[in-house]
């Protein structure tokens, strides 16, 4: 079993620090949270995406970071998941031998034109039918959108309402890049359209920041209860449904036998909504509502955070931010807080289950981790 000794983050949003340094801070606020010094640390796992990304001309990252920590003991391996490149990271972890181990995801996402950082990230999409025909994410997830609104009967009200709740919550977040920043359902559905249906409020933002969590086989007060990892087609024309992800579906089985729950027992939920109609279906592959039955939950409130079942308590990658390889232990952090009930304003009563889910490409890496606080 594992367990979860303390998380740091930084505040996700436009940065002048290197990626070295952001991770740098997230990593000595884990530490300061988990009251240990480096040196217990049997092992780092770093989530980062491409250099191109940050400008940095650095692939040989984990170096670097070795550096900067002046800890040459420690081994420090990287791995590249895209958007999952967090909850991949974490998965290794929690298959790996080490007593001590520290997981942290950086990625900044500002640093360019957004042309050029959009073309860096579609190495994500599959290169002749989406990459060369121009099928960025936000057009690939318009095409979800367009059938998932035909099978479900979801609107766009619908999609509008998903961000406006995510606004919400980041509003009283202070790492979140929407943070004391007010947001109305008239600015949402009078935003820009991006890729129809989808408006500029349906898309995640693109920001800079790390988050670092401490894995240990010591207990503590919160278990990884369920930890897993599914890879899927990459293209979503492929699936013979595209407007529900296998990977999330499996991912999510994996998880509940694990902890021996089901969803009926999760408690609220930090899930990859980089388009508002992803956070729509991953209510349903996830459990929590039936086929087609996702609008449900957000027309009556229920994953509000004075619903039955809090979704995105940060703000989401929607309005927390989004830099990409970091997100997926940024859930994690938002988890942390929750059970320790260090979420100020945004704090949640009953946390007892929180389950974190982070998505690589368009449902093609997914991981579904689930924590359970065990004192308290």
């Amino acid at each position: 079993m594992h367990y979860i000794k303390g998380v740091g983050m930084t505040k996700f949003w436009t940065h002048v620090k290197t990626t070295q340094e952001l991770c740098y801070d997230a990593i000595m606020e884990a530490l300061d949270d988990a009251d240990m010094p480096l040196s217990e640390i049997d092992e780092i796992i770093i989530a980062k995406g491409d250099s191109a990304n940050d400008g940095e001309r650095q692939r040989l990252f984990q170096g670097v970071m070795s550096s900067i920590l002046q800890d040459e003991n420690i081994p420090i391996i990287r791995v590249t998941a895209a958007c999952s490149g967090g909850g991949a990271a974490l998965w290794n972890i929690i298959n790996s031998q080490a007593r001590n181990s520290l997981v942290v995801g950086v990625d900044k996402l500002t640093s360019g034109p957004t042309k050029y950082i959009t073309d860096n990230l579609m190495m994500a999409s599959e290169r002749i039918y989406e990459q060369a025909e121009g099928l960025s994410f936000p057009v690939q997830n318009a095409l979800i959108a367009q059938q998932y609104m035909i099978i479900s009967g979801a609107t766009i009200k619908d999609f509008a309402l998903v961000a406006l709740k995510n606004h919400e919550n980041a509003f009283d977040n202070p790492k979140a890049r929407f943070y004391k920043k007010k947001v109305t359902l008239d600015m949402i559905k009078k935003s820009p359209v991006v890729a129809s249906p989808l408006r500029l409020f349906d898309c995640s933002i693109s920001v800079d920041g790390a988050a670092a969590a401490i894995i240990s086989k010591d207990k503590t007060d919160i278990e990884i209860a369920g930890s897993s990892l599914y890879v899927d087609r990459l293209p979503a024309f492929e699936s013979e449904d595209m407007t529900s992800w296998q990977g999330t579906i499996l991912a999510a089985k994996s998880a509940y036998n694990q902890a021996a729950i089901t969803p009926k027992d999760v408690d609220f939920v930090e899930l990859h909504d980089a388009f508002t109609p992803v956070e729509l279906m991953a209510y349903e592959d996830l459990g929590f509502a039936k086929k087609g039955q996702g609008k449900k939950l957000i027309r009556k409130g229920i994953t509000e955070i004075n619903g039955a079942l809090p979704v995105n308590t940060s703000g989401g990658l929607k309005a927390k931010g989004h830099p990409v390889s970091a997100t997926g232990v940024s859930q994690i952090y938002e988890v942390v807080k929750q059970m320790h009930g260090q979420a100020e304003k945004r704090q949640l009563d009953k946390t007892r289950v929180g389950l974190v889910h982070n998505v690589g490409g368009v449902g093609s890496t997914v991981t579904v981790h689930i924590l359970r606080h065990i004192s308290g």
